[in-house]
């Protein structure tokens, strides 16, 4: 889920796969009011046995037992927006991830928001000093504000993958193509993949890989091969990054990494700036 307020397609799914369990929301330094309006929305959208917010405020809480017992008996779990920096700061290397990772080996749905969605992928831009933004990271890949992460939460259909989110609305296809870079070039995987969800859309992912796009457009992109020039204080240059725009109504299957309709063109980074090849599409 890319962010935004219309999120309601997206929890139905959600909770449509919780057989009517508990359906979880977990939130690092939330308002209380905040976390009542989501819980309404579930609410709203399905009969369950239970929503619960549980709300992290230091690394600490991450080994409290009661919080493990409730994580392990969530249904569906879901991770709402705010500071994905705090959720990789309070549960990576803890109790808590064990328990994610071993909800997510039991097949039970988990998703998320915004945030929530920074951290599904394999790979995570987690805004350790301050987010950033296009021209910046286009322009210097290496600056201090371009944080990655890996190897935190074990979703098979995601790996090799990062995500992000407010795609469209906050222009930030430069910086995820800077970090598609630094992937490579740091040698994380010998091929990267991203899938990049706007406000107020998502996809909903079925087991077999199967995502269909509701409420924006979804982007899903792919490089195979790393950046011609991708150092500190030096413009990017990287070609051939693969894209598929899906539309609203549209699927895409993530296993086979193919839409069955939407446009489909290709990205360059020339001396840190976004340019289609090939053809007269916008770069969204």
């Amino acid at each position: 889920m890319g962010g935004g307020a219309r999120q309601d397609p997206a929890f139905k799914f959600l909770c449509e796969r919780a057989n009517g369990g508990d359906f979880l929301i977990l939130r690092a330094d939330t308002e209380d009011d905040y976390a009542q309006q989501v819980d309404r929305e579930i609410k709203a959208v399905c009969p369950l046995n239970s929503v619960a917010t549980i709300v992290f405020s230091s690394r600490e809480d991450s080994d409290d037992p009661k919080l493990l017992e409730i994580i392990h008996l969530a249904e569906t779990i879901y991770f709402a927006g705010g500071d994905q920096s705090n959720y990789v700061r309070f549960w990576q290397d803890t109790p808590v991830e064990d328990a994610l990772n071993q909800h997510i080996a039991e097949g039970k749905p988990i998703g998320g928001s915004s945030a929530g969605l920074a951290i599904l992928g394999e790979f995570s831009f987690v805004s350790i000093i301050d987010t950033i933004h296009s021209p910046e990271a286009l322009a210097d890949p290496y600056g201090n504000k371009v944080t990655l992460s890996r190897d935190f939460l074990k979703i098979p259909l995601l790996a090799d993958t990062i995500t992000d989110t407010h795609f469209v609305k906050r222009d930030r296809l430069g910086r995820l193509l800077v970090f598609m870079a630094r992937i490579l070039q740091d040698g994380w995987a010998d091929r990267v993949r991203a899938i990049a969800v706007d406000e107020n859309a998502a996809v909903l992912v079925e087991p077999d890989g199967k995502g269909n796009v509701v409420g924006g457009p979804v982007y899903f992109l792919e490089a195979v091969h790393g950046p011609e020039i991708c150092k500190k204080a030096t413009p990017l240059q990287f070609s051939d990054i693969r894209v598929h725009k899906s539309a609203p109504g549209e699927s895409f299957d993530l296993k086979g990494w193919k839409g069955t309709a939407g446009e489909s063109y290709i990205l360059s980074v020339e001396h840190g700036q976004v340019k289609t090849t090939g053809s007269n599409h916008a770069v969204y």
